[in-house]
């Protein structure tokens, strides 16, 4: 995962901790801001497996915590629901001014609630997906309920949260009951997705029942039967991540890549950019690169890498089809290689110059019941591999415009 640690600062000028996770082999084509549950904080692992498979479909996401949890500065005791929403609208603005502006919100339980009020303030967000969220903002108040008369009467309380404590402020429930859910879902100018557990203990699937009735359509709701409220089976999370990677795609910006065509059965194409190459072969698509200290974004293996991983396929096939026609019994192949150009200690004649010889280290791996000398013997069939031959052979590439 390509992450780096970033800051913000709000409305107040408090400056928010945030993630920002990028796809490792392409540039983002979209972005997304994800809104994490009530005083959880944006490490949560739920949070980290949906936004590792949004970036394997190439969403870039921001994760920040709220005001006064996690890494973001200012004490959660002055917070309210309205403040989380002016958090997220910053977290958007920054998207915007660094890299794209959010095309999608993405909230856990009152982040779910939260992402559906700040929709309306970020006219780039083309989709919205709630996860456990409550139809009322207030239902949080069930979690400290037995505290509300001290809050009311004392102007705040400690109560506990998930075995934490937590200074909740009466300035914090009364706005709480302020927020009307179903105006902002009805005003919603985006694609809706809602995600619930029926088994959610938390936040009951009645409260997703509710969203979806208020919702106007495009909208959609899978139910994550099984899960519990905080997604902490690592299959539930990574689930929601594939859910959601997938359901957006319809309403996401997509890359524009127009098809290389070729009479070829390898073709490549490069832009003017950086190193960043699209690789065809037949119907495969790859994509090669060079690594960032020489300009690259290291989206793919490098040139000499991929003649690397050519030798290595070709002497794992060469080896097991040796052994399968000798009816031995290999159960894996492993080739790890290296490649490296190094000067040639013999080449001291008179009319010649030293130079580099390519030099490419493979070691064979074999995994099964072979005695020394099958494995000897593979060991020999292993430098008859097409490729290795082709290595050794003088090569003639000729080039025209095509």
């Amino acid at each position: 995962m390509n992450a780096a640690k970033v800051s913000f600062p709000n409305a107040a000028g408090v400056q928010l901790s945030a993630r920002l996770e990028l796809p490792v082999d392409r540039h983002a084509h979209a972005f997304a801001v994800f809104a994490h549950c009530f005083t959880c904080g944006s490490g949560l692992t739920a949070s980290r497996n949906i936004s590792r498979e949004l970036n394997m479909v190439g969403i870039g996401v921001l994760r920040f915590d709220f005001t006064g949890l996690g890494d973001s500065e200012g004490d959660f005791v002055d917070t309210t629901f309205t403040t989380n929403i002016s958090d997220l609208v910053a977290a958007g603005e920054w998207l915007a001014e660094h890299h794209l502006p959010p095309a999608l919100l993405v909230g856990h339980s009152l982040g779910g609630a939260a992402v559906l009020c700040a929709a309306g303030q970020l006219p780039s967000v083309k989709a919205v997906v709630t996860v456990a969220a409550p139809f009322a903002p207030d239902h949080v108040s069930r979690h400290f309920a037995e505290q509300l008369d001290q809050i009311a009467a004392e102007g705040e309380a400690t109560v506990d949260i998930g075995g934490r404590p937590f200074q909740i402020a009466k300035q914090f429930v009364d706005d709480l009951g302020t927020h009307r859910l179903q105006d902002n879902i009805r005003d919603l100018d985006a694609s809706l997705l809602i995600l619930h557990s029926p088994q959610d203990r938390t936040v009951s699937i009645d409260e997703a029942a509710k969203l979806y009735t208020a919702a106007r359509h495009p909208k959609s709701f899978v139910s994550l039967d099984g899960a519990d409220h905080l997604l902490s089976s690592n299959e539930d999370s990574h689930y929601v991540g594939q859910v959601i990677a997938g359901w957006s795609s319809r309403y996401l910006p997509q890359p524009e890549v127009t098809a290389l065509e070729s009479d070829h059965k390898v073709a490549v194409r490069l832009g003017q950019e950086g190193f960043t190459t699209e690789v065809m072969v037949r119907q495969h698509h790859l994509t090669a690169d060079e690594p960032v200290k020489v300009g690259g974004n290291d989206f793919g293996p490098g040139p000499y890498e991929l003649v690397s991983a050519g030798l290595g396929a070709c002497t794992a096939m060469t080896i097991q089809m040796y052994a399968r026609r000798k009816g031995w019994v290999v159960e894996e192949v492993q080739v790890h290689l290296n490649h490296k150009k190094d000067y040639a200690a013999d080449m001291q004649a008179s009319d010649q110059r030293p130079t580099k010889i390519d030099h490419f280290e493979r070691v064979v791996v074999l995994k099964g019941d072979l005695s020394e000398k099958q494995k000897a013997r593979l060991l020999q069939i292993a430098d008859r591999c097409p490729v290795h031959r082709t290595l050794h052979e003088t090569v003639t590439v000729t080039t025209v415009l095509g």
